[in-house]
């Protein structure tokens, strides 16, 4: 027996000096190198060949850059394209030759797309001839995107025109800075990310014109110059008066331009505009400013006029249209619609009169994604979480017989590629015990071919894995949390605590993938010295369908405040916790959160740091403030209550803002204000400023950032050690 112990003690005094051996992660690895150098390898620019079941992808050879490429019977990669035979074809074309091989796209189409000197050009690599799709001068421009028949449209001067062949078309002529053209509208809302939308023949253009002259002009501060100067951006806050889009037709070949009728109010959302397949017609989701009624409209291109309502949706509490319809590939009389309206985002095929033929997906899970149909267009490919919240799996559905079938296998988050056939998926997972692994799935079977399996990028440091597992709300949802317990953890001990959140909607934290979805190892960092670190996926935050969502609906925070106590509860419950040194952080609207939980529940966090917070949603923008709070003259009470300046006096404990100096999206106003009300109320708080960043911290400074963000834990929960 006393052998035993003796040989127990002495393997744990051997772990414990291997620990101790271990590399310790830096802030500059917890934050830069997790994406470079420690981050899990990878097989870089991975893709299909157009219109083959080869894939392709590029890595370096002694001192040469190759693309290597491979199918799911051949044994080893081949060489596929060397910068001398890339070289080659471009001197066969009379082009410049390459010193670096570029990035090439080899998935778009039977030509290779690459950047040439500034130009972007297609290569078919059979003929050996190049072709500019959109050359140097205008690549320059802003908002440049070419069309399949060969124009180009792009900003100039604030407004747009459309070129070809060195033939350029001035579209629109009173384009300024508030008269924006081909251009995000709507503050990006709505799933808008672009302002020009080609037809399927590119021929036809549809284009975003927003007036924003009524909307209040807002002041952010220059401060790299001389005297410093104003740079009056438009802001639209919640009450305020809105924007006025409206969407111009430009036809190429005969010049002509017409504006869709969308008619009154003029207040409203033009969003998840779509061609019909005969360019014909364009579709545009119409949602009022309320955001509770929507309408999918259709209009006539040649004249603008509105042919008719196809069909609408109502919520009590908003309407939220993010994909635009998706025609069917073999049946352009039919297109598949997604909508949450039965409490999670599913698919749903129509018919041009606005009839639902079927619903094609149901269940309490939510449609991610639609990655496309195979190139008959009778299976169409999604990504849901029918699995689990926290993993994501691709799907394969057959349209006619709405069978579905999972093609992706393990408990993971994959992201996929589908090749133009629909035959074989790239399917890239991880999860927290396995960094990254690459296959080739063939669809029929699901046989796999094992690509690339990445080693763990962490091995040789002082890091270990969390644990996801779910606690009940108060109302009976599952919410999930991921925990890191201390680098050499002694059940005997009680540790300090740190907590991260964001708890808003389009947002979700934890996920069953490396690293627990974060993109950073500041949580192993912390964990590395001496801390628990827990991050939560609150009630309002994404993926969980719409009841979680909408469940903040005019008293954002409320249930927020709910579910962080019961992720307090279950803290205080755990015998290793210093329930007397917790901290909390969370950026933007979990900036919010944190600063409205150390004023609803002062004393529970010793410490808290909130970086970008909205401080009073009357400040926010129309768009997003109003769809979960109303406005400020509907929902009075609901203002008042989240204006966290007015109850600056209820704060125990410490509490650091950090505000982006040039931030357009939570304005500093709202960290200022708070500020301003703790100085007359005799309030202490920390205020950190980052010029010359918006509304996040990126690049070399966020490693600066953390390190406050650490400093200040350090500070107040261990006493300064």
């Amino acid at each position: 027996m006393k052998r035993l112990i003796l040989l127990i003690y002495l393997l744990a005094v051997a772990s414990g000096s291997f620990a101790q051996q271990q590399q310790q992660l830096s802030m500059q690895d917890a934050m830069s190198n997790a994406r470079t150098t420690l981050a899990p390898e990878n097989l870089s620019q991975l893709q299909f060949i157009y219109g083959t079941e080869d894939y392709v992808y590029a890595k370096r050879i002694g001192n040469s850059p190759v693309w290597l490429s491979g199918n799911a019977k051949s044994k080893e990669d081949q060489p596929f394209l060397t910068l001398t035979q890339l070289n080659q074809k471009l001197r066969n074309a009379k082009k410049d030759t390459l010193k670096m091989m570029p990035v090439i796209q080899f998935n778009q189409g039977p030509e290779w797309i690459l950047n040439l000197n500034g130009s972007k050009v297609a290569i078919n690599p059979v003929k050996n001839t190049v072709d500019v799709l959109v050359d140097q001068s205008l690549m320059a421009k802003t908002n440049a995107e070419e069309s399949k028949a060969g124009y180009v449209a792009y900003l100039d001067n604030f407004n747009l025109f459309v070129a070809k062949d060195g033939d350029r078309k001035q579209v629109t002529t009173d384009g300024n800075s508030d008269i924006v053209y081909a251009s995000s509208v709507h503050r990006e809302e709505f799933g808008i990310s672009k302002g020009t939308f080609w037809s399927n023949n590119g021929k036809v253009l549809a284009f975003y014109r927003m007036d924003q002259r009524m909307v209040t002009d807002y002041p952010i501060i220059d401060w790299t110059s001389r005297p410093a100067h104003n740079v009056n951006i438009k802001y639209p806050m919640a009450g305020d008066k809105s924007h006025h889009v409206t969407v111009g037709v430009y036809h190429a070949e005969t010049k002509a331009v017409v504006y869709l009728k969308t008619g009154e109010p003029a207040e409203q959302y033009l969003t998840n505009i779509a061609w019909s397949p005969d360019d014909k017609y364009v579709y545009i989701a119409v949602l009022n400013r309320g955001q509770n009624h929507m309408k999918l409209n259709q209009y006539d291109a040649a004249t603008g006029d509105f042919v008719k309502t196809l069909f609408e949706e109502k919520d009590d509490k908003y309407v939220e249209p993010l994909v635009p319809m998706l025609f069917l590939k073999n049946d352009p009389s039919k297109f598949i619609w997604q909508s949450n309206r039965d409490g999670w985002n599913h698919l749903y095929l129509y018919d041009l009169k606005g009839r639902v033929v079927k619903q094609l997906t149901r269940g309490a899970w939510e449609v991610l994604e639609v990655k496309g149909f195979d190139a008959k267009g009778e299976r169409l490919f999604y990504v849901s979480t029918e699995e689990s919240p926290v993993t994501r799996n691709l799907y394969v559905l057959n349209v006619k017989s709405g069978q579905s079938r999972r093609l992706t296998s393990a408990f993971a988050v994959h992201n996929t590629q589908v090749s133009i056939s629909g035959n074989t998926v790239i399917d890239v997972y991880s999860t927290p015990d396995v960094p990254r692994v690459i296959q080739l799935v063939e669809t029929p079977g699901s046989k796999a071919k094992l690509l690339l399996k990445s080693a763990n990028p962490l091995s040789a440091y002082a890091t270990e894995n969390s644990s996801i597992f779910t606690i009940k709300s108060k109302s009976g949802e599952d919410l999930y949390m991921n925990l890191y317990k201390p680098v050499n953890y002694d059940a005997g001990k009680k540790y300090p605590v740190v907590v991260y959140w964001y708890g808003g909607p389009h947002a979700q934290l934890i996920t069953n993938s490396w690293n627990a979805g974060a993109g950073d190892y500041w949580s192993r960092y912390m964990a590395q010295r001496g801390y628990v670190v827990l991050t939560v996926d609150v009630r309002g935050s994404d993926n969980r369908g719409r009841a979680f969502e909408q469940s903040m609906f005019r008293r954002a925070g409320e249930v927020q405040m709910e579910d962080m106590m019961s992720a307090v509860d279950y803290l205080k419950a755990q015998p290793y916790v210093d329930a007397a040194n917790m901290g909390l952080f969370g950026w933007s609207f979990g900036g919010f959160a944190t600063t409205d939980f150390m004023l609803t529940h002062p004393g529970v966090f010793k410490a808290a740091v909130a970086g970008g917070p909205v401080i009073n949603w009357a400040f926010y923008e129309i768009m997003y403030t109003e769809r979960y709070m109303d406005t400020p003259q509907e929902n009075p009470e609901g203002y008042a209550a989240t204006y966290l300046s007015n109850r600056v006096d209820q704060l125990k404990g410490k509490l650091l803002l950090i505000h982006g100096l040039q931030d357009p999206v939570v304005v500093q106003q709202h960290s200022v204000d708070f500020v301003k009300h703790a100085v007359d109320k005799g309030v202490q708080v920390d205020y950190m400023i980052y010029p010359g960043h918006e509304h996040n911290v990126l690049g070399k400074d966020r490693v600066q950032l953390y390190q406050k963000v650490t400093d200040y834990f350090e500070l107040y929960l261990k006493g300064g050690k």
